[in-house]
């Protein structure tokens, strides 16, 4: 099975035993918007059906994902309400939910910027590996917002409490070098790229994926309450922040380039 356009926001590759999801919105590095947080609800199921055991995933272009498009979502948000704002939030939580049951091996590839909910896509992976000159970054903070796509859940997992309260409250932009050394994913790559993906694929291949993707489903059902529970609450959150100051202070300083003014309010 082979899904695959230049035209399309994400696309779907199955070859044998191994898929390849890419995000394919290069010019605004594959910055999330409707259409292609949509699109990949859609491929996750569709692999979720297929013969694969491994997905990988990937950006197209210089960048796995700068996170949500931020203009895409202003001009939605002018003509949009609570309803509607709601129902995109319960779209990314789908998002973020099937990918971390989907019942195969799961690999994120990360180079150049992997930020917010793009960060937090990455993180929802079995193994999150990232080209050496990558950066990683929680960065909702930059417009007084609180991570979702459950980033609390997955930040916490890998780092614990601590330090992933420091991690979304400085928004600081990581060198992987730095993320690896927190424990925030799982291999840096100085060599090629694609060939240390593939060596990590193979490398799965010949391991007993049936047990290994058990392993994943105990886990799974341990966790998944709890990853429900933090989606569902994030979207309170955001909706509660989106109704404040600093947050519009937020969006005004980061169409002017600037840095804001925040008074806590």
């Amino acid at each position: 099975m082979t899904t695959q356009s230049s035209t399309e926001v994400v696309l779907l590759t199955v070859e044998g035993r191994v898929a390849t999801l890419e995000l394919n919105r290069p010019k605004v590095l594959n910055a999330m918007d409707v259409e292609m947080i949509f699109s990949i609800v859609e491929k996750l199921h569709e692999v979720a059906d297929s013969e694969a055991d491994i997905l990988v995933i990937k950006g197209s272009g210089k960048g796995f994902c700068s996170g949500g498009d931020i203009k895409s979502m202003l001009a939605t948000a002018a003509s949009a309400g609570p309803e509607d704002f709601e129902k995109m939030m319960n779209k990314i939580n789908e998002m973020m939910e099937t990918l971390y049951k989907l019942p195969l091996l799961t690999i994120s590839a990360i180079h150049g910027p992997a930020a917010g909910l793009g960060l937090s896509f990455a993180l929802a992976s079995d193994f999150v590996m990232a080209e050496a000159h990558s950066i990683v970054a929680m960065n909702f903070i930059g417009i007084a917002l609180v991570p979702d796509g459950g980033g609390h859940f997955f930040i916490e997992r890998r780092v614990g409490e601590q330090k992933a309260k420091k991690i979304i409250w400085e928004g600081e932009k990581l060198p992987v070098a730095k993320a690896l050394e927190l424990g925030l994913i799982d291999q840096v790559v100085e060599g090629n790229f694609e060939e240390a993906v593939q060596a990590k694929v193979t490398e799965w291949l010949n391991k007993p994926t049936k047990t290994m993707l058990e392993t994943k489903s105990i886990f799974k059902q341990m966790h998944l309450p709890t990853l429900k529970n933090i989606l569902e609450l994030e979207k309170q959150a955001q909706f509660k922040m989106r109704q404040t100051a600093d947050h519009q202070e937020g969006i005004i300083s980061f169409i002017e380039k600037r840095k804001p003014q925040f008074t806590g309010k």
